[in-house]
This record gives C-alpha cells, sequence and structure tokens, in this order.
C-alpha cells in the first residue's frame, strides 16, 4: 500500500456560541489550541487527532439542532477522566458502564450545544483502538 502521508485527522464541529465551545473544550477538556483561522479553531487533542470549532455563521456548514455524530476519545482510564469532568460540573449523560462484548469501559456527555462526547477506555481483548 501506498504511503499518502496522512498527518491527522480534524472533524469540525458547528456552533452558534463559538466563544462558549471553545471555553469547553479548553477548560473543561483541557484541549489545546493549536490553529486560530479567526471563525475556526483547532484544538489537539493528540498527535494526528484534532478537533475543529466553526463558528456555525461562516463554515462551509451551518450551526443545526441536529448532532448526528459522537465524539469517541479513547483514553487510558476513563474513571480519572470521569473524576475530572464531574469535579468540574460537567452533567454526565451516560454513567460509567463496561461492554463485556465489545471489552470498553465507556461514558457520554454533551457539549455547550448538545455534540455526544464519548469517553471510552479500551479492555484487554477489547474491539476498539
Amino acid at each position: 500500500m501506498e504511503d499518502y502521508s496522512v498527518k491527522g485527522l480534524i472533524p469540525w464541529l458547528y456552533y452558534n456560541d463559538l466563544p462558549r465551545a471553545m471555553k469547553f473544550y479548553e477548560e473543561v477538556m483541557g484541549f489545546e489550541m493549536v490553529v486560530d483561522q479567526g471563525w475556526s479553531k483547532i484544538y489537539k487533542i493528540r498527535d494526528g487527532a484534532y478537533l475543529g470549532l466553526v463558528d456555525g455563521e461562516k463554515g462551509y456548514h451551518k450551526a443545526s439542532d441536529t448532532k448526528p455524530v459522537i465524539i469517541c476519545i479513547n483514553v487510558h482510564d476513563a474513571d480519572a477522566w470521569y473524576q475530572r469532568l464531574v469535579a468540574k460540573g460537567v452533567e454526565i449523560e451516560r454513567q460509567p458502564q463496561e461492554s463485556e462484548r465489545l471489552k470498553i469501559k465507556v461514558f457520554m456527555l454533551k457539549d455547550p450545544e448538545g455534540y455526544v462526547l464519548e469517553i471510552q477506555e479500551s479492555l484487554p481483548g477489547a474491539l476498539s483502538i
């Protein structure tokens, strides 16, 4: 297979209130903004994994109440993430639970405009990354 030199992946999320979303991803999630394009921002989650936030009035798409996507963030310790987010006052949509079939521990929350974030830890034998 040829090496097409993919450097990373950036899913773009569209917001009515970009500053509010920025505050959430910086202060609550702890992500660092690495590129400021004015009406869009790129946050580094880890090497090669980024999240783009866009002003819904200026981007390719418009902000919408329908959010048919889940941003899954695979972590080393879901319990530590859960404790950290609860301590920051985040409302957890789905409490931590283990999936015997998938061999993962997972919980879910929503960002300020309703995008679902799934915090997932792979357990031994996981059907995930």
